[in-house]
């Protein structure tokens, strides 16, 4: 890892609140994503499994966790499983974690090799009435890749055919949308991260850069940061491009008088940033940009104000549609034979803004969370409305991250720059 050490406290933490979930005489039982082959003899980087992540902080393959509260000794209460190191592998794929360095990321004190978890872990089976088994149950998944989780539920299923079970994803849903004071911590690092790097690449933006030099100078800024790298693809989109919401071929030139729409953000410690801005290629916005950035500017603080517990995001979606309606009329994009003629089920302001205002952010960039049920304290969310013109060939989105609190909700990028006045005086600099 890239990252300073994180405070191992965040995953006891985690692993304390999803305890306290679990049923009596119960067991639950985590793994690591599958190592994914792209051609030949080569991998995919290997991506750890958020929940096994956000319970343990342990990136590396091969690695399980076993909870087992009630189990009558004690020290196996909490079990981490790691690869047992191989000198020869360590030759070709370098360094693998000891039991002490897995304890010291972890916080769990018995750790045991995979090799022997057949075997120790039976008896404890045995003892149990019920086992918790993940799923990847978030809703934005597509699970058309039978991968390990799902392989070994059906193989416990087979094994122990009379034993209740139960879905860890249930609850892990629940207890990964809110935050603790150590998560946003990191998540806070990850966005501080994100923040340099924008005030570097308004220094240079300039008529003729290329969109892969853009993104040549986030994976720059980044790395030097101890970031592990982009937390997603970055989008960097000017002119007709910013229209594409997930626009990242980045292969074009940024144009004299063109806005260009940057959506990116550090990954630090397993924890995302997710920032959009949009600025002109020339340092300076022309009077109509600068009237479409200040409308968008306006949805975002409007969103920001109602984003509070006790609010669904449905309904809080359903009233950024609202003033959007408002606001559109006012900038020229609506008439009001449009208002008075929409379909309810595709709102009239759908035509210039078409996506969610807000999404959870964590350790997955499209965190888990509810989309129905009320916001509570302790969640993180996006705010980023947009406006596109296709008539104008033009695209507008302002994103920033914020934690929901009992009253309302703290803006952790607020020392971003996002007004038309900061953007140009730091471009003009």
């Amino acid at each position: 890892m890239k990252y300073l050490p994180l405070n191992p406290e965040i995953f006891v933490q985690n692993r304390n609140r999803f305890i306290q979930k679990m049923e009596k005489n119960s067991i639950a039982i985590f793994n690591s994503n599958d190592e994914l082959p792209t051609n030949g003899d080569q991998l995919h980087r290997f991506k750890q499994n958020s929940d096994l992540y956000w319970l343990t902080g342990i990136e590396q393959e091969d690695t399980m966790l076993i909870l087992y509260p009630g189990n009558p000794d004690p020290k196996y209460r909490e079990v981490l499983v790691l690869v047992r190191p191989n000198e020869l592998k360590e030759k070709w794929d370098g360094h693998r974690l000891r039991a002490n360095e897995g304890t010291s990321i972890s916080g769990i004190k018995t750790v045991i090799w995979l090799d022997t978890v057949d075997a120790t872990l039976q008896p404890w089976i045995h003892t149990a009435d019920t086992i918790y088994l993940n799923t990847n149950e978030n809703d934005r998944k597509s699970n058309n890749v039978q991968v390990r989780d799902y392989r070994y539920a059906t193989l416990m299923q087979q094994r122990f055919p009379l034993h209740n079970y139960r879905r860890s994803a249930k609850i892990l849903k629940e207890l990964r949308a809110i935050k603790t004071a150590l998560e946003v911590e990191v998540m806070q690092k990850a966005i501080d991260i994100t923040d340099i790097t924008f005030r570097r690449l308004m220094q240079v933006i300039k008529p003729g850069i290329m969109e892969y030099e853009i993104e040549a100078e986030i994976y720059h800024s980044f790395l030097s940061q101890r970031a592990t790298g982009p937390g997603y693809s970055s989008i960097i989109a000017s002119g007709d491009r910013a229209r594409t919401l997930h626009y990242i071929d980045n292969n074009q030139e940024c144009k004299d008088g063109e806005l260009i729409l940057m959506d990116f953000g550090a990954e630090y410690g397993g924890y995302n940033a997710d920032l959009s801005r949009t600025v002109p290629v020339s340092g300076k916005f022309s009077r109509r940009q600068k009237t479409v950035y200040n409308a968008c500017l306006h949805l975002h603080h409007y969103a920001a104000s109602i984003l509070k517990p006790g609010i669904s995001i449905v309904d809080y979606t359903e009233k950024v549609g609202d003033e959007a309606t408002v606001i559109f009329q006012k900038i020229g994009l609506l008439k009001k034979s449009d208002i008075k003629n929409e379909d309810p089920d595709n709102r009239a302001y759908r035509k210039y803004l078409y996506h969610g205002i807000s999404h959870h952010l964590g350790i997955d960039v499209h965190d888990l969370g509810t989309r129905t049920e009320p916001i509570k304290a302790g969640m993180v969310f996006t705010v980023e409305p947009g406006i596109y013109i296709e008539e104008e060939k033009m695209g507008v989105r302002i994103e920033n991250n914020f934690w929901i609190t009992r009253n309302g909700n703290k803006d952790l990028m607020k020392n971003i720059p996002i007004t038309v006045e900061e953007i140009e005086a730091y471009m003009k600099k």
